[in-house]
């Protein structure tokens, strides 16, 4: 084989079909967020980011710079370590105190990442427990795939948030078997929403445990940022809560929160908890003040729904097609690679607008679309950018319009 040759040649194909991914290479503007710089060799130009996970601009909030600022003077770059050899910083350890406050839980575990946490912490649960059988809902998260994957459990596919197809595969299960049922609150691409307390009603009756991802509703749902289980009031009915620091909370990080007990047998069971060096003491600390803030406050949350809300009746004034849901996402829909990638060119090249387009393998074939965030930083201004540049182009690709634009 010609390696070179096979690589060019799958790269390629990814082009002509519309699915090769390119990196906008952009630099944030603290304080200004959503501009930002993008560069494209030695040339620069403005841009507004909507597509953006730092969802409420808690990248740039004066109290998370402050505490990364005094921890990086304190304590230097680096954690200097894993978390069991030298790399535990008293950071670390406030940080995991304030999330298990968070979820109501007796303890949390960092991890370097969201996808980390998933894959170490269900890949371990569910290779540890003898005989276990995970039941997988069919738009889980690649990182929550491959965890489930890398156990080599026994693994059952329930249609996507539908509580009866999930109740007929808990049924045919062996009643004694150990048995995980894992899915997210709010789902990334569609922005749709579990049915939690049906779920946690079928893992009760079946002796389930239950494994929630939140990582797209932490900080943004709930009195206190806990999510769509804190908003729902189930955190207790949940075995295991996992979340990401890198969006809402504007940092990087994932962790789980659950019992003492289950917490420390993912510490000391999770290879990639305890082969990986542990997060800089900096990042912990500007999590934890990010996390303590959005306990406090709902400012934040609050103009981020009316920006949403916003966003939303304009796009529908103007007849541009969106999936409806209860979330903060808002999924323009194309339904073409090629076009979705040449909107999404346009607007960055001729509008200073940034929107990444998102094509098969993250969504399906045919359900092509632009996934637009807004957030508290965004202006009226930048609303009123976004729409008019959408529908000027969706008139240059004669795209379908919603009738009730009529």
């Amino acid at each position: 084989m010609h390696y070179q040759t096979y690589f060019r040649d799958r790269l390629n194909r990814l082009r002509e079909d519309g699915n090769y991914r390119v990196f906008t290479d952009l630099a944030r503007h603290c304080g200004q967020f959503p501009a930002a710089s993008r560069h494209v060799g030695a040339k620069t130009s403005d841009v507004v980011v909507w597509c953006s996970n730092d969802y409420l601009g808690m990248g740039q909030h004066p109290a998370v710079l402050a505490a990364m600022h005094e921890a990086l003077d304190r304590c230097g770059a680096g954690a200097g370590g894993t978390r069991n050899i030298s790399g535990t910083t008293h950071d670390h350890v406030l940080l995991e105190a304030e999330l298990a406050d968070l979820h109501g839980k007796d303890a949390a575990l960092l991890f370097t990442s969201g996808y980390v946490s998933n894959w170490a912490a269900l890949g371990t649960l569910a290779s540890q427990l003898p005989d276990c059988i995970v039941f997988s809902d069919s738009l889980n998260h690649a990182s929550m795939i491959e965890g489930i994957r890398h156990s080599r459990a026994q693994k059952v596919i329930w249609n996507h948030n539908d509580v009866d197809h999930l109740e007929a595969c808990l049924a045919a299960a062996p009643p004694d078997a150990p048995k995980l049922i894992a899915f997210e609150s709010v789902y990334s691409m569609d922005g749709d929403i579990a049915p939690i307390a049906e779920i946690c009603d079928l893992a009760d009756a079946y002796n389930a445990m239950t494994y929630l991802d939140e990582v797209h509703a932490v900080g943004l749902y709930g009195a206190r940022g806990g999510g769509i289980a804190e908003r729902a009031g189930l955190m207790d009915r949940l075995t295991v809560i996992e979340g990401t620091l890198g969006k809402a909370y504007g940092v990087v990080g994932g962790y789980i929160a659950a019992s003492a007990e289950l917490c420390d047998f993912v510490r000391s069971f999770a290879s990639g908890f305890i082969f990986t060096t542990a997060l800089p003491p900096a990042v912990a600390a500007g999590a934890a003040a990010a996390v303590r803030h959005l306990k406090a406050s709902d400012t934040e949350r609050r103009l981020q729904q009316q920006r949403v809300a916003e966003v939303r009746a304009r796009l529908d004034a103007i007849g541009i097609p969106h999936l409806e849901n209860p979330s903060h996402i808002i999924p323009v829909m194309v339904g073409d690679p090629v076009k979705c990638k040449a909107i999404s060119d346009r607007l960055l090249d001729r509008h200073g607008i940034y929107i990444q387009p998102i094509n098969y393998p993250t969504v399906p074939k045919g359900t092509e679309r632009l996934r637009i965030t807004p957030s508290p930083v965004h202006s009226k201004a930048d609303i009123d950018h976004l729409v008019e540049a959408l529908g000027d182009l969706w008139s240059q690709c004669q795209l379908a319009r919603c009738p009730k634009a009529a």
